[in-house]
């Protein structure tokens, strides 16, 4: 028997009706539902577990349902298995979540039926060194950010390029950022949009205290490290937005494409500008 993962979203009332009816829907088709614990808050007509104990039980697809942020969660819950994860919208913006609730049972037909497509996304592994050793590593399917404190004064950051000093310079922070992530962050800090099967990852200051200073894009092979040289009181590593790690004077982000990707099920080819228009008004008038 199949196993399903079903990630929610929290405090969504929508799924005290949604959950039994779809843990039924799968039962009645073959398949076995785990919820995880915001799910099981619902709904006991499936047994539920943490979050990140759900890739040891080996299910064959993962169910989001929520909003991009619940999607970011599973995708470093999931990346390292290679678990299809279909991703329904229960957000604000669902930019990567392209279902919408009305379609949700049509498009799990197609998945069982092997009348779907898999969007397969890079994502982008990154270690913290801090004083000569490996402090902790991370998985981000968006994007990393380095970034100073609350207060208003700037750090000072150094990027290196597979070796090579790209630049120092003193700015709110630096972002590190996938394709997928070229929508997220990076855009908001006046960063390009990359369409997801780039081979690239994008290198954004955060309000740099230099005009001339612009993101670049790098090859997706490329090995980049930014350094914290100086804080005015605390430096931030955030992940996906959603991990956040306090960094010290001279720590070290050394990143690089990893070696997972996440599998995005959709029923047709890659909706990409589609999203950009429907959802960013990319391109009107």
């Amino acid at each position: 028997m199949v196993r399903v993962a079903i990630v929610c979203k929290p405090r969504q009332e929508e799924l005290r009706r949604l959950l039994p009816e779809l843990v039924a829907w799968l039962r009645q088709r073959g398949y076995d539902p785990l919820l995880d614990l915001e799910g099981g808050q619902y709904t006991a007509d499936a047994p539920a577990v943490d979050r990140m104990e759900m890739r040891w039980q080996a299910p064959g697809l993962v169910i989001v349902l929520g909003g991009d942020g619940t999607l970011l969660s599973a995708a470093r819950a999931f990346g390292a298995t290679g678990t299809p994860i279909l991703s329904v919208n229960l957000g604000f913006l669902g930019f990567l979540t392209e279902v919408r609730l009305s379609d949700l049972y049509s498009t799990l037909e197609s998945w069982c039926t092997g009348c779907h497509d898999l969007d397969e996304r890079a994502m982008l592994h990154s270690e913290l060194w801090r004083e000569g050793g490996l402090h902790s590593s991370y998985e981000a399917l968006n994007e990393i950010v380095v970034s100073k404190g609350d207060i208003a004064r700037m750090g000072d950051f150094a990027v290196h390029l597979d070796g090579k000093l790209v630049a120092r310079f003193r700015a709110d922070g630096v972002i590190v950022s996938t394709p997928t992530g070229s929508t997220a962050y990076t855009l908001a800090a006046n960063g390009p949009i990359l369409t997801p099967d780039v081979d690239a990852l994008v290198v954004t200051p955060i309000c740099p205290h230099l005009l001339t200073l612009r993101p670049i894009v790098v090859r997706g092979d490329a090995s980049l490290v930014v350094k914290v040289e100086g804080i005015p009181n605390l430096a931030l590593l955030t992940v996906d937005g959603q991990q956040a790690v306090e960094l010290n004077r001279g720590d070290e982000l050394r990143c690089h494409r990893s070696t997972h990707t996440v599998k995005l099920v959709r029923l047709r080819e890659s909706g990409f500008f589609e999203a950009l228009r429907n959802k960013l008004s990319w391109g009107e008038r």
